[in-house]
């Protein structure tokens, strides 16, 4: 098999290199990769194996990775990343498990949600039980408050104690002058603003001072179906210790489906499609569903000690040794749900036992170098818990960081890599965000390769891993997708792959080793990730934000504290 890898590669790189690509590019070196990609597959073998129940924080799972993880470090001659010298980074946690109730009174009769299969709701309220009775229902489009461009779904409507409904994603307003088009100049045209995702809802909600909040599903605009919400909301939730326990959340966070939203809707005597259209203007108002709702939330809490795991290989030079380039990829997955009929275990192959096998290929591509070619900063490899909580380990380094900020240049991020074969082309989450895309374009163009832009963007996929928490506190962040032009296969090949994972994998039971994994890909973006890094903790120039980006103004807030 890998020779047949091999001299597919030949023959496919070939033609492209013979038209024109850059003199200097050679065939990426076939044994030094189908090695990479058989150390790679065997991590991904052992962590999203059984045994390793889905790796779930505060489960043995956890162990079993955090010791893999570590263990794998030190066989690398990595250091300890942690100044008490230690390889783990305490996470403290909050366990959850929500059995919930819902009901509305509309229209003289009594509507209750099928659990699973019309609504998921869960309280993140450290609370034996929440209660949330007779609330006032309003309709407030996509709950947004965007002053940058003079939106307002609440028009200063209380909502204090109510129960809020909102639309997924963010308003698809219409290019006035081609309504076959987005709007560029409103929440960035087809991709998804953070007003789009479903955590700022919630988070606005909460600053509103509502009771519960429910958000409509949508398949297309969430970028998954509603099994992907079931199955990870509908157990055991995780969230990290605050002073209050929460008591700041609003009190009941919840999703319905499309078609139970439009029944209920249409109980109220409103028109479900005619409401959302409504809802894509400003001038959009509130609408008072004359509907109450109550929920009742009983949960089961504990407390935990989850763990990143985190190496560092020390720079060479000690006039900048103190500043680090940072590798992040989550360890976590979904665990086992005991509900389920058959296999209950998520093993999580793809995300992200294969971003865990992408970092660790990368350290050991830099513990290999000789000591000459050492970078002259360090290097940090993080390996993240509870990421499919809420970038919970990720979050919790940004603000509690072992290494000062400041002095952290860049966070390449991987979550979920190139599973399909070898790619002319690699995709960037947020391209044009920073200076990163342009120290990767040169890399990719020795190559013959090239850096696009995600084809996805309007599915949000920059708030949705690890490296949004640095981005969020100002470091420079880069995160790849898998490249759709797969070569030596048909054109749709790679789209095709793409769309099955998500339809039929992302976040099931089903996410395990298939057998047309080619690794190949995946060991050739590494290469490149490995090049960005080596690159950036070898340069003179810090990575920076482009101007117009959002995260521009908190990095040059950051390093203006550090002038003397």
């Amino acid at each position: 098999m890998a020779n047949t890898c091999a001299m597919r590669m030949i023959l496919a790189w070939a033609p492209i290199l013979a038209a024109g690509a850059a003199a200097t590019a050679q065939v990426p070196g076939q044994g030094t990769n189908l090695e990479a990609a058989n150390r790679m597959m065997e991590h991904i073998r052992v962590l999203s194996s059984d045994g390793f129940e889905g790796r779930l924080p505060g489960t043995a799972g956890e162990k079993l990775s955090v010791d893999y993880l570590t263990g794998e470090c030190k066989v690398l001659g990595l250091l300890p990343g942690n100044p008490d010298g230690s390889y783990l980074q305490k996470v403290p946690m909050v366990g959850i498990v929500s059995e919930t109730k819902a009901s509305f009174e509309v229209g003289g009769r009594t509507m209750t949600p099928a659990w699973i299969n019309d609504y998921i709701a869960v309280s993140s309220h450290v609370a034996a039980q929440v209660d949330v009775r007779d609330s006032d229902v309003v309709f407030v489009g996509y709950g947004v408050v965007a002053p940058e461009y003079g939106w307002d779904d609440f028009k200063g409507v209380d909502v204090r104690g109510k129960t809020v409904i909102m639309l997924i994603n963010d308003p698809p307003v219409r290019d006035p002058k081609n309504p076959t088009k987005l709007d560029d100049t409103m929440f960035k045209g087809k991709a998804m603003t953070y007003y789009g995702r479903w955590t700022y809802k919630y988070e606005e909600a909460s600053a509103k001072g509502a009771a519960a909040c429910i958000i409509v599903h949508e398949t297309g605009p969430a970028g998954y179906p509603f099994a992907v919400v079931a199955g990870s909301r509908g157990r055991e939730n995780f969230s990290l210790v605050t002073p209050d326990g929460d008591a700041s959340r609003v009190s009941v966070e919840g999703w319905v489906t499309l078609d139970y939203a439009k029944s209920l809707f249409s109980a109220a005597g409103y028109d479900f499609a005619a409401l959302k259209e409504a809802a894509v203007s400003k001038d959009f108002r509130p609408v008072d569903m004359k509907m109450r709702a109550s929920f009742s939330v009983a949960n089961k809490i504990r407390t935990l000690d989850s763990q990143n795991v985190i190496a560092r290989l020390e720079g060479s030079d000690p006039k900048v040794k103190d500043e680090y380039v940072v590798y992040t990829a989550h360890w976590d997955h979904l665990g086992r749900n005991p509900r389920l009929k058959g296999d209950q275990i998520y093993n999580g192959a793809a995300d992200n036992a294969s971003g865990c096998a992408g970092v660790l290929e990368i350290a050991r591509r830099f513990a290999r170098l000789p000591a000459e070619e050492r970078p002259r900063r360090g290097i940090l490899f993080l390996f993240v818990t509870g990421e499919e909580q809420g970038l919970l380990g990720s979050e919790y380094y940004a603000g509690h960081p072992l290494y000062p900020l400041a002095k952290t240049l860049a966070d390449i991020n991987i979550d979920v890599m190139q599973l399909a074969g070898p790619t002319v082309d690699i995709e960037v989450v947020g391209y044009g965000n920073s200076t990163l895309d342009d120290v990767a374009a040169a890399i990719l163009q020795s190559t013959g390769r090239t850096l696009v832009p995600e084809t996805d963007p309007e599915k949000g996929t920059f708030y949705r891993s690890d490296h949004f928490e640095f981005a969020k506190v100002g470091v420079p962040a880069f995160y790849t997708k898998a490249g759709l032009r797969v070569l030596g296969e048909p054109g749709g090949y790679g789209r095709m792959r793409r769309d099955d994972y998500v339809a039929h994998d992302y976040h099931k039971v089903t996410d395990k080793i298939k057998p047309w994994w080619d690794l190949y890909g995946a060991a050739l973006d590494a290469d490149l990730l490995f090049q960005i890094g080596l690159q950036v903790a070898q340069g003179d120039a810090w990575p920076e934000w482009k101007p117009g980006c959002e995260f521009k103004s908190r990095r040059d807030a950051m390093m203006a504290a550090q002038v003397p």
